[in-house]
């Protein structure tokens, strides 16, 4: 009858009484009117409650629901009466109806029933009919199985699995047309009183999350559908958009929450909470299916709760405790399952809430709306706290780690997406990560601190300066944490980044003000007078900081003390991979912005940190263990630990603070080699310096062979920086040096290679010193530095523990010393002191001798031009007393020239410092200047001649040969050109000149005569090395001839013949023999013999081709033929003599070569006319002689007696050469054969 009626088709009731169709026709017409009757009365009092909301005796349900005193208007008393009176008559009828009725029409008939006089007596306020009535609907919408069915279920199927029985009979939930239905009517309901449900929402969300339960299951469908159906053909099919819609409208009265008034959506919120918390009492008690169905309950309330604050951000504070009060009573549970739940919805709560686009706006505002700035910020501040605080709540008070890496891993996520909008919870978020690195926990500090590192690296921009601070504190209490190594180091590198932030972020001034500052302290640059360019661009840079510090400033420089003071620390870490992280840290932030940092803030850093600092480490190299550590246990092999290797350079606690010392030095020298100009500005930076010189001076001395290293470059690199830029004053200079004194002075009580190296380390600062500071030594300054090198090579050679150079090889610290000596030449301004570092070197030569008085005079004699000064005078002068020299004389050295060194180079055996100083020497002395050179070099030609005499003691030395290599350089480069210069007007005296000559001469006879061509005893030389030196005489004797005696030279006509009669002593040395000895003598002697013979003959002869016949060539060229023909003459009539003595006997092949040889020279000879002019020949031959015009050969005219006898020579070869030189001898004297034609 109602689906009739609802298509419009009315019923009659004019039918035949006895059939039996019409009386059941008129029952159902009977009912029907019932029904019509009973929803009539529901109907109208649903419309007397509208009548009365439309008059005002009641409040509509769309405003916000506020207990209030008992209604007195006559409609609304007449309507609570009604349903007061008739609500349980007409709940029993209606659900008697309901559950008795399956047709669609009738179902909807019914529930338009429900729906209305719930809604009165929701507007009503009658709570009890209101409850009673949705109680009523709610078990129309879902059919869950009862225990009893589930029991008998059981039963009916006892071998099948337990399982599948449980799967089968907890998801088996079929949604007839009257189950969707009536769901549709009770989202109606909670549509329409919202506002007024209060405490009734339990009720619905008890429906709704069974619905929610159904929607999710996998065997869930509607009645037409069969239940075996998988859920993806069910999914296809037209029945299944029920659920999608029931699922719709499931979210749609969450969502709407954003229309409700605040105290509805907090009566919602308490619905759900107690929906959780009766679950949750449930699911402590036991497991199975109910506890699965339970916790899916408790997911329900939770994802609901975050629907609402998502829908709600506009007004999250009021709501903020009571939802995040339940989410942490949740992460309170015992059960696993639950705590992860609260911890995902507080994650997600947390980041809906500070990741709102319109955050600023997601405060609870009054009606009018018209909060001001103020109190807009201070609502923000407490919604910032509000949000964060659980956070600190679940890590200080909860016991499970799980749950306080739950919250870290929350407050991440937070810092990731939201950071750069939160503005006042830093503290609280600071003040957790804080606490999270006193945790014991690796994996908690390790979480805490990629939320630091978040705010470090990208959020340092976006929070308030205010809390900067709090930052590099709270990454300091995470360098200095202990639990993971890593952290702490990753930590010191933030400090870094965040310094360079502080730097570039917040030194900004306005373009105007930077420009003006920058143009005034040019001005001032410019008025400078006596300035070079650098020393200007540093007085800009103290000028800019001396301004007077801004806002900004005074912050930038609070914050960077902070960070300082922090690395300070660390670098006290007992952790060496920490300390000395932070150490570097902390001298690469001065170094890199140090440009930046104002005057009070230098002297803050240095006399706080950095010189604290280098105390602190000093104390604790020179005080810790210097036990050997064992590794970390690996296993047990064989009975015995296993321990992890330690390298030798890092198995003690010492060894490792020296490391660390080596990164302060390191870090002093970057400093000073970078801003040493302006520090020494600062106020007692003097003291300062003077300790770091001590620091210094201890660390050479005490400290391991790196450190000393170490300290001795941290000094080099300043001075070196400096001084060729003129930023290095005298003072500062002079300390350096009294610091390398004072060490090579007390070297001899230290032992071992650490003091070795050390020296050698200092005598290459002192070269280097020299080379960049020529500028600044005066003449007492350059002697102390020689005397300290002087020091150094004394000591090692006297020293007894020179077996630390290898056999036949110079110790390691003289080595040093021949690298230094080339630096130590004498600038312009300090020429004279040539003669001082000559003489000092000329002293380790063997067999030194002072030079006798007279030369010493005569060498006083030498200058006497005006520019010139007095070279002795200079020598014996004392140091200057000014305050540039002041320190020099605390320490008294002895004399540079002092003889001491002569006694001490006999402790070097085979005079192997004398060998690798003679080149050096020779350099030295052909770069010194003019005068100075040759004042010096009657001395240095006397050693050289000294050392070149040690061939016949000690011919497998290389001292001789290259002393003689060093004479031969010195007179082919330089006494030729020297004498060039000394003409008339030249500067060098006489008698100087005739000093050097007479030296050569001296040399040239003692070596050529004495060690020369001479069968010297040894027996390790090779056949190699027999030819190179056999080379070097005959070098030196063609030096000798070709290169002395044939040039323009001045020396007197005694020198020359003293020369000429070394060269002829030495041609005679073959013809002096014996005929009985002469074949015993070497090979190598009869050719050097001739060699001298054969320079003779060059000597004399003349070509024309030669351009440069002078004075000096002719004067040689007369003493050499008088010499030579003599000399040839005593040949040809020994030869003669030793034919007729051997008789029929050979004679020695060396005799033999020797005259011819001669006799070969003689034919090639030719003379010039000058040197024939002292031939002593008939004076009536001279005159025919000179009458011809082509006579070049007279001397063999001379020689005719002698050459005469050998025509009669037993040997052929040598009368076919008498033959051709008496032809030559008649050409001379025109006699050819003339032609008669017979």
């Amino acid at each position: 009858m109602f689906s009739s009626k609802a298509k419009g088709i009315e019923w009659s009731l004019d039918n035949d009484a006895s059939n039996a169709a019409v009386l059941v026709a008129s029952e159902a017409h009977a009912i029907s009117l019932a029904i019509e009757g009973l929803l009539g009365v529901v109907f109208t009092v649903a419309s007397l409650t509208d009548e009365a909301v439309d008059a005002g005796e009641l409040e509509s349900p769309r405003c916000d629901y506020v207990p209030s005193a008992k209604c007195t208007g006559k409609t609304a008393v007449l309507c609570i009466s009604m349903v007061d009176s008739l609500w349980l008559t007409i709940l029993d009828a209606l659900s008697l109806i309901l559950a008795r009725s399956q047709g669609e029409a009738i179902v909807l008939e019914i529930l338009k029933g429900y729906q209305a006089f719930t809604q009165a007596c929701g507007v009503l306020h009658a709570i009890e009919p209101l409850n009673s009535f949705l109680a009523s609907l709610c078990k129309f919408t879902i059919n869950f199985p009862n225990e009893v069915e589930r029991r008998s279920g059981v039963l009916l199927s006892p071998a099948s699995k337990r399982s599948d029985i449980n799967s089968d009979q907890r998801d088996n939930i079929v949604l007839t047309p009257k189950n969707v239905q009536a769901l549709r009517t009770l989202f109606n309901i909670a549509h329409r009183l919202h506002n007024v449900l209060g405490p009734s929402w339990v009720l619905v969300l008890e429906t709704l999350s069974a619905l929610d339960r159904a929607i999710h299951s996998p065997h869930a469908a509607t009645q037409e559908v069969s239940t075996s159906v998988p859920r993806v053909t069910r999914a296809s099919s037209g029945q299944y958009s029920d659920f999608s819609i029931l699922s719709s409208l499931n979210s749609q009265l969450f969502e709407s929450s954003a229309l409700m008034h605040i105290s509805a959506v907090k009566s919602l919120l308490s619905a759900l909470c107690q929906l959780s918390h009766q679950c949750m009492l449930d699911t402590s008690s036991g497991f199975g299916p109910s506890t699965s169905q339970k916790i899916g309950s408790i997911n329900f309330s939770v994802e609901r709760m975050i629907s609402i604050l998502v829908n709600n951000l506009h007004r999250v504070l009021p709501l903020w405790d009571q939802v995040v009060g339940h989410f942490l009573e949740l992460a309170d549970n015992s059960n696993q399952h639950l705590r992860n739940m609260a911890l995902d919805a507080l994650d997600q709560s947390i980041c809906a809430v500070l990741g709102s686009e319109n955050e600023d706006h997601a405060l609870s505002r009054s009606d009018d709306n018209s909060q001001d700035l103020e109190s807009n910020e201070t609502e923000l501040r407490l919604l910032e706290s509000a949000v964060i605080s659980p956070l600190r709540v679940l890590f200080s008070s909860s016991q499970s780690i799980d749950v306080r890496a739950g919250s870290l891993k929350i407050l991440l996520h937070v810092l990731e997406r939201c950071g750069e909008k939160l503005r006042y919870c830093w503290p609280d978020i600071l003040e957790l990560l804080r606490s999270v690195a006193d945790a014991s926990e690796k994996d908690l500090v390790t979480l805490g601190f990629q939320s630091l590192r978040v705010i470090m690296n990208d959020g340092l921009s976006s929070i308030p300066p205010d809390y900067h601070n709090v930052c590099i504190d709270v990454t300091g209490a995470y360098g200095a944490q202990k639990t993971e190594l890593n952290i702490s180091l990753t930590a010191i590198g933030l400090l870094w980044t965040t310094t360079d932030f502080i730097v570039k972020g917040l030194s900004h001034e306005s373009a105007e003000e930077k420009e003006t500052e920058i143009m005034e302290v040019i001005s001032v640059s410019n008025k400078m007078d006596g300035q070079n360019g650098e020393e200007q661009t540093d007085n800009i840079s103290v000028d800019m900081n001396s301004h007077s510090p801004s806002a900004n400033m005074v912050d930038r420089d609070k914050l960077i003390v902070s960070v300082f003071s922090l690395l300070q620390k660390l670098g006290a870490d007992e952790r060496p991979e920490v300390r000395n992280s932070a150490i570097r840290t902390l001298f690469q932030i001065l170094g890199g912005h140090g440009q930046k940092l104002s005057e009070s803030m230098w002297e803050d850093c240095l006399w706080n940190y950095v010189f604290p600092t280098l105390d602190r480490v000093s104390h604790m190299a020179a005080t810790s263990s210097k036990d050997e550590w064992q590794g970390k246990e690996l296993g047990i092999r064989g009975g015995k630990a296993v321990h992890m290797l330690i390298h030798h350079s890092r198995n003690t606690a010492q060894k490792q603070w020296d490391e660390t010392l080596v990164l302060v030095f390191s870090g002093i020298a970057r400093l000073l080699r970078s801003f040493f100009p302006f520090l020494r500005s600062l106020n007692n930076f003097w003291s300062g310096w003077e300790s770091l010189l001590l620091f210094v001076k201890n660390s050479i001395f005490n400290c391991s062979k790196e450190v000393s290293l170490a300290a001795i470059n941290c000094l080099q690199t300043t001075v070196l920086g400096h001084c060729s830029k003129g930023n290095f004053p005298t003072p500062y200079l002079v300390s350096v040096l009294d610091v390398y004194e004072v060490f090579l002075q007390k070297s001899p009580n230290y032992n071992g290679s650490t003091t070795i190296k050390a020296k050698q380390e200092v005598l290459l600062g002192l070269g280097e010193l020299y080379v960049q500071a020529q500028r600044m030594f005066d003449d007492q300054m350059y002697k102390r530095l020689l005397a300290i090198i002087g020091l150094a090579i004394k000591q090692t050679v006297t020293k007894s523990d020179n077996c630390e150079a290898e056999p036949g090889h110079v110790p390691h610290l003289l080595r040093t010393v021949l690298e230094v000596l080339p630096m130590l030449r004498p600038a312009e301004h300090l020429s004279s002191m040539w003669l001082i570092l000559l003489r000092e070197l000329l002293q380790y030569l063997p067999g030194q001798d002072s030079p006798p008085q007279g030369e010493e005079e005569e060498a006083g004699e030498v200058s006497t031009s005006d520019h010139i000064p007095d070279v002795n005078v200079k020598m014996k002068c004392e140091t200057p007393n000014d305050t540039a020299s002041a320190s020099v004389q605390k320490a008294e050295l002895p004399s540079p020239t002092s003889s001491s060194a002569q006694e001490a180079t006999v402790n070097i055996p085979s005079y192997l410092l004398a060998e690798k100083l003679i080149p050096v020497l020779v350099d030295l002395i052909l770069q010194a200047p003019a005068v100075e050179k040759y004042i010096i070099f009657p001395e240095v030609i006397h050693s050289l001649g000294r050392s070149m005499t040690t061939r016949r003691d000690n011919p497998d030395d290389s001292l001789w040969r290259l002393a003689v290599k060093g004479f031969n350089r010195m007179l082919v480069g330089d006494i030729s050109e020297t004498t060039v210069d000394s003409g008339p007007d030249s500067k060098f005296s006489k008698p100087a000149r005739l000093r050097i000559w007479k030296k050569v001469a001296d040399v040239y006879e003692i070596f050529l005569v004495g060690y020369c061509g001479r069968a010297l005893p040894s027996n390790s030389l090779s056949p190699a090395t027999l030819k190179d030196d056999e080379s070097l005489e005959m070098t030196i004797v063609d030096i000798l001839g070709e290169q002395i005696l044939k040039s323009p030279i001045d020396a007197p006509i005694e020198i020359l013949q003293r020369l000429v009669s070394t060269l002829d002593r030495c041609a005679s040395r073959t013809y002096s023999l014996p005929v009985e000895t002469v074949e015993l003598m070497p090979l190598h002697c009869s050719r050097f013999s001739l060699k001298c013979l054969q320079t003779l003959f060059s000597l004399s002869s003349f070509s024309d081709e030669e351009g440069n016949w002078s004075l000096t060539r002719s004067e040689v060229s007369k003493l050499v033929i008088m010499v030579l023909m003599m000399r040839c003459e005593c040949i040809l009539n020994r030869f003669l003599a030793d034919e007729k003595d051997v008789g029929d006997r050979p004679l020695p092949t060396v005799r033999l070569e020797e005259v011819i040889f001669v006799l070969q020279e003689l034919a090639r000879l030719v003379i010039h006319s000058d040197t024939a002019s002292v031939l002593p020949l008939n004076p009536h031959l001279r005159s025919t002689l000179a009458e011809g015009s082509s006579g070049k050969q007279p001397h063999l005219l001379v020689l005719f007696p002698s050459l005469s006898e050998l025509v009669v020579s037993r040997e052929g070869r040598v009368r076919e050469l008498v033959k051709d030189l008496l032809k030559l001898i008649a050409k001379e004297l025109t006699l050819e054969k003339v032609n008669t034609g017979c």
